[in-house]
């Protein structure tokens, strides 16, 4: 039979003094000694953390208690077993059920009464107390850091960690190629064939936001102290239209056209005579909607982009339509008939203060009381919904105006016919990216959708598509 001895010490415990494997196992030693249980086995988990019982030395020990191999088992200490109060029950009955005593020098445990037990339990609350402590600390000073601007994980590539910050290295140059060979197009494949970084990292670079100087903590990006590699042009311009698991088309609308009868996005395809064509992805399968060629598409979206910069009456009817004007009248009627939200909730409010004096001075039973609480309760959490939802809506509203007078401002500026004629390709994808939301295919007709903007119908007449036009395998019908 065995007399164990487990020493564990984390990695924030070893600068301090009386915490060392060395210090714990020469005491536990010492304790063994005095009390005649023989020669002591030492089994160790140096660097671990207490919060679990995921660690190798300590399993090893209960390994051997599971197996009847042990009679006493020595800590220095009762949160070096753990620092987690229910794993501490559990090996308590563990140790209780194999005859295995348990000896903390420390504190003094005598497991085998019930004032032991309860001192047992007690020691092990003030053990996860000071663990969770320690782990709001932790993320209190992370919280901090961020703040502050700091970068608190491993440093990306093109940055090496230097005295706690962020520092530009020799790969700096291959970061911004990156990105503007993403910008021009390229493919991440082609991306790592130019620039020798593995297709993983290529994309991870792509996605991160520290190259734009910012700090990453929660899920949610923030300004950062250190130096950026690329500007925000020029990560937006290697990020738009980016899908994950999709790879860009080089079509101009390739994102931007879904079917309006099923409402899912159309594919690009070609027939036999090398017309390409956007096709839904549900057709066959109850979707009727034709085929449509991509040029005629094309020509809809500038056409949409030339109404909306030019057209001064729509202007106003799309003001007008996002101011409310549109709606219907017996929706407003309907709005300003009925109490506003606030209103209510304070109303309920005082309804519920009411009915708890009447409750205090016993002017109400129990069960009425409960029951008049519990409607008041939900009354007043439904108008508290209801002015929330009606805030974002007014959010919302507001934003979606300001979205629209910022993109006919930047139309209004622009010969849109003559500056589609002069850009390069890639402009032009900078132009839609930027400017166009949809181009939603109806049998009849198209809906070309201006950021910022309701959708506006387009003749198939109006862009050279003809109505009948079912562009499949062997050309158009």
């Amino acid at each position: 039979m065995l007399t164990l001895a487990y020493c564990r010490v984390s990695t924030e415990e070893q600068a301090a003094e009386g915490f060392s494997i060395e210090g714990q196992a020469d005491r536990l030693r010492a304790y063994s000694v005095a009390r005649d249980l023989g020669d002591v086995t030492v089994v160790s988990d140096p660097g671990l953390s207490g919060k679990d019982m995921n660690r190798p030395g300590l399993q090893q020990v209960l390994a051997a208690v599971e197996a009847g191999h042990v009679t006493h088992l020595l800590v220095w200490r009762l949160d070096r077993l753990s620092r987690n109060l229910g794993d501490l029950i559990l090996l308590a009955d563990l140790f209780g059920s194999n005859d295995v005593a348990l000896h903390s020098i420390s504190e003094n445990l005598d497991l085998s009464s019930a004032s032991g037990r309860m001192f047992y339990n007690i020691l092990g609350t003030f053990a996860q107390f000071f663990r969770e402590q320690l782990s709001e600390n932790v993320r209190m000073g992370n919280d901090r850091a961020v703040r502050e601007g700091k970068w608190i994980n491993r440093p990306k590539t093109g940055y090496d960690m230097v005295d706690g910050g962020l520092v530009p290295n020799d790969d700096a140059p291959l970061i911004r190629e990156v990105f503007r060979l993403r910008a021009e197009g390229k493919s991440f494949r082609e991306i790592e064939a130019q620039t020798g970084i593995t297709y993983s990292t290529v994309r991870s670079i792509l996605l991160s936001r520290i190259y734009v100087g910012e700090v990453l903590h929660n899920q949610s990006w923030s300004p950062g102290l250190h130096e950026p590699l690329v500007s925000e042009s020029e990560w937006q311009a290697a990020n738009r239209s980016h899908v994950p698991g999709r790879r860009r088309s080089k079509d101009l609308l390739s994102g931007r056209v879904r079917c309006g009868l099923c409402g899912r996005r159309m594919a690009l395809d070609q027939n036999g005579a090398g017309r390409v064509f956007y096709r839904c992805r549900h057709r066959g399968e109850g979707c009727k909607q034709p085929a449509r060629t991509a040029s005629g598409l094309t020509r809809a979206a500038v056409l949409g982009l030339r109404l909306v910069s030019s057209d001064e009456a729509l202007q106003e009817a799309i003001r007008r339509k996002l101011s409310g004007d549109g709606r219907e009248t017996s929706d407003r009627t309907s709005r300003r008939s009925r109490k506003a939200p606030a209103d209510v909730m304070r109303e309920l409010s005082d309804r519920r203060r009411k009915l708890l004096d009447l409750y205090y001075n016993g002017k109400v039973s129990m069960d009425l009381f409960e029951e008049e609480e519990q409607r008041l309760a939900l009354g007043i959490e439904a108008a508290r919904n209801q002015v929330s939802a009606e805030s974002a809506e007014e959010k919302a509203k507001t934003e979606l105006d300001e979205h629209f007078e910022r993109v006919a401002a930047a139309l209004r500026d622009l010969d849109v016919d003559q500056v589609w004629e002069a850009a390069t390709d890639q402009e032009r994808r900078v132009l839609i990216e930027e400017l166009l939301e949809w181009v939603t295919v109806f049998p009849d007709h198209l809906e070309v959708t201006v950021a910022g903007s309701p959708p506006l119908a387009v003749a198939y007449g109006e862009v050279g598509i003809k109505e009948s036009e079912n562009v499949g395998v062997g050309g158009g019908t």
